[in-house]
């Protein structure tokens, strides 16, 4: 049984995903084991592949096409096939409503000066985020992605920087104490 899916990508981002001389199209090829039909007027990807579909490929090949196309630099977009790592797209309307002031001001705020409250986030909760258009995703695993879901979420609803980051903070420190209780209460045998 063979897999085909048509993606739309914004056209700015075509260049990106086909890379120089073609690169980036011929990895995402090789690792996913997919064919890409990249259509430069339209902005439409199509993903191909003759193996069974109860392979995970063609869909992290679908992942990888969309997060490239939401602003993911191509070696960003690639950690998708690395562990249990997932997109997450999500659309700042839902904070904003219609307006377009608030749109950009929200991400503004996520984004912050020189990049700096992204960079924070991106370091406190171990994921790559990225704010294109009308849209932040973020790529990681689903414990680091649900901290920066909610991190990007508390800030567009207009909670304070520090606040967040404290937030953020907080779950490693939890975190870490889990891993050294795992490790305190194993036996040892020597």
């Amino acid at each position: 049984m063979s897999f085909e899916k048509l993606i739309r990508i914004p056209n700015d981002r075509i260049a990106v995903l086909i890379g120089k001389s073609g690169n980036v199209k011929s990895k995402i090829e090789s690792a996913c084991h997919i064919f890409l039909d990249i259509d430069g007027e339209t902005g439409e990807v199509l993903i191909k592949s003759t193996h069974s579909v109860e392979k995970i490929e063609p869909f992290k090949a679908m992942e990888i096409v969309t997060a490239i196309g939401r602003g993911f630099s191509p070696e960003n977009a690639m950690t998708l096939l690395k562990g249990e790592n997932t997109l997450h797209v999500m659309d700042l309307r839902e904070f904003a409503g219609k307006s377009n002031a608030n749109v950009e001001r929200i991400k503004g705020r996520i984004i912050g000066e020189g990049g700096r409250a992204r960079r924070s986030m991106e370091n406190l909760s171990g994921t790559h985020i990225s704010v294109y258009g009308k849209t932040v995703s973020v790529i990681g695993d689903a414990k680091k992605l649900r901290l920066a879901v909610d991190a990007i979420s508390s800030i567009s609803n207009g909670s304070m920087h520090g606040t967040v980051y404290n937030k953020l903070e907080a779950a490693n420190r939890r975190e870490k104490e889990d891993k050294m209780k795992l490790w305190e209460n194993q036996d040892v045998i020597y």
